[in-house]
């Protein structure tokens, strides 16, 4: 009986756990030139979360809300800024591609 309680325990963990990445809420994008840029913020109020931009892609887990997401460039580029970014819950909003200008 105990290792029955337990399997439940385990399965039910696992579950919950699929049901949140099946329901992320994020913001991606894309960044041009792809070694232009290090990290992505997305700032909203006093929350702020990151995410390493990969090969020119980010993914930045967030909050339901609305937010200025800001790509932290590598010079001689210059840091890119979004404002207005609106998101609800278990959405993915994708930005686009952010070109960096010198």
């Amino acid at each position: 009986m105990k290792r029955f309680v337990i399997l439940c325990s385990v399965a039910f963990v696992a579950l919950g756990a699929w049901r949140l990445a099946d329901n992320q809420t994020a913001i991606t994008g894309k960044v041009t030139p792809v070694e232009g840029a290090t990290m992505a913020w997305a700032i909203s109020g006093r929350d702020s979360a990151a995410g390493n931009v990969v090969n020119g892609t980010f993914s930045v887990a967030v909050k339901p809300g609305l937010y200025r997401v800001i790509v932290d460039a590598v010079e001689p580029y210059k840091d890119a800024v979004l404002e207005n970014i609106s998101i609800k819950e278990g959405q993915t909003i994708d930005v686009g591609e952010i070109v960096l200008q010198k």
